[in-house]
């Protein structure tokens, strides 16, 4: 740690979230805003309430029950309720939602960062990843009870457990097993005590709109609605707008000149330690191959990290290894190129929640690696193009047309990525991307 980190870290010690914002302001990273200050506020008003919250351990469920299949059986439709907490004793969490740049996931980390120190048990995460764990926890419990067993109480106890405030950011439901589960495993966990701050981009209502069996996931968006203070974060400002440019992260085109200042930068960043070829990472018994790394810098080409099959996960798992990333080479899609445009989205969409420092080179300027050569002066960009563009800050000239993706989400997913390359390229991303919690 750095004497800067220190002082940082002793200035930051005992502070709280109204404070972290003034100071935020007066360093200049950020610009100070009443609609801002008033979520602000909503916040500190929860960080004192949580200030003297600090509700016990739940117990573990009886196991002897579940020592034979008949008591399997039993244990499966005789639980013994779980004591739960009275609603009245438990802190009203947040559902903060608006449009990207309103500056979401700035405010949550404000909040879970300056928490009081008594709330130890805590947990900020993407709520794409907290549903790949909760299906990995279900599936253990199914394998230790047997399949006709209640999954969902004993993952609620156990998640209540490890985090008594549970922070989601980027809260989006578009997958129906998603959706079939999160109603009892909310309520659950409300009972339990758990405080939610979630980020989202739509309003409750709006969840899951479109998607199979919404009526089944109603139940969910009423809880939420009643048991969180729902708040509008738009104010027609985009604090991504307002950031200023940080020195040169993204190169184009790929020629020779761009290829030797990467290396000059990987050199740079990698401080001379010596360099891995062919680093195995484990994600859920495979093998995620890393071409070149140190113990903090990565470099992949585009074909090694997008070419072949690659997950959600295995890109949170490389991402939450290395603070650096290096990707070179990258090409400007096609319709061929279909699913790599999709997995370099959801990488970038990793690096954004694990706030990793990218550096990349791209044949076109990295803005238009998914936009059509030649026809943004001749396709005429669709109305519902032209509001995605709107609500995430963007224009024609920096993101062109596309026809590699179709369909609400995907075409919100596409214009998100662009948003998203558009703050890590900034001098306030790279202040703070890539540094230890």
């Amino acid at each position: 740690m750095t004497l800067l980190q220190f002082s940082f870290q002793l200035n930051f010690g005992s502070d709280t979230p109204t404070s972290r914002y003034h100071e935020l302001v007066e360093r200049g990273l950020l610009n100070k805003d009443h609609h801002q200050l008033e979520i602000v506020a909503k916040l500190e008003a929860l960080h004192d309430r949580l200030t003297t919250y600090n509700p016990p351990l739940l117990p573990d469920a009886p196991s002897s029950s579940s020592s034979s299949l008949l008591g399997r059986f039993f244990f499966s439709n005789q639980q013994p309720p779980i004591a739960t907490i009275d609603p009245q004793d438990v802190p009203q969490g947040l559902y903060l939602y608006g449009d990207v740049g309103t500056g979401k996931s700035m405010l949550m980390d404000l909040f879970y960062d300056t928490l009081p120190p008594n709330i130890t048990r805590k947990r900020r995460i993407h709520f794409h990843a907290f549903m790949i764990d909760v299906h990995k926890r279900i599936q253990a419990v199914k394998n230790k009870l047997g399949a006709v067993a209640d999954p969902i109480p004993p993952v609620a106890r156990d998640l209540a457990n490890e985090a008594i405030v549970l922070c989601f950011d980027e809260f989006q439901v578009t997958d129906i097993a998603d959706a079939m589960i999160l109603r009892r495993l909310m309520e659950s966990l409300l009972d339990f005590g758990v405080v939610f701050v979630m980020t989202s981009n739509r309003h409750p209502d709006d969840l899951y709109k479109n998607g199979i069996q919404r009526e089944s996931f109603v139940p969910c968006i009423n809880i939420i609605k009643e048991r969180l203070d729902v708040t509008d974060l738009n104010s027609g400002t985009d604090y991504r707008r307002m950031l200023k440019a940080m020195s040169k992260v993204y190169y184009s085109p790929v020629n020779d000149e761009t290829r030797r200042e990467m290396e000059k930068l990987f050199d740079a960043i990698s401080e001379d330690e010596p360099v891995i070829y062919g680093r195995k990472l484990s994600v859920w018994g495979r093998d995620v191959l890393v071409p070149e790394s140190t113990d903090k810098v990565a470099r992949f080409s585009f074909a090694d990290l997008c070419g072949g099959p690659r997950s959600a996960v295995d890109y949170l798992e490389i991402t939450k290894n290395f603070p650096t990333i290096f990707v070179t080479d990258i090409p400007k899609m096609t319709l061929s190129q279909k699913d790599m445009a999709r997995r370099f989205i959801t990488f970038i969409d990793a690096c954004y929640e694990s706030k990793t420092k990218l550096f990349a080179s791209s044949e076109v300027p990295i803005f238009k690696v998914f936009s059509e050569e030649g026809q943004s002066d001749r396709k005429e960009i669709s109305d519902h193009m032209r509001h995605m563009m709107d609500n995430l800050g963007l224009d024609a000239s920096m993101m062109g047309t596309t026809a590699l993706f179709t369909g609400d989400e995907e075409l919100f997913a596409f214009a998100r990525a662009v948003s998203r390359l558009t703050q890590m390229g900034t001098r306030a991303w790279a202040e703070t991307a890539g540094q230890p919690d």
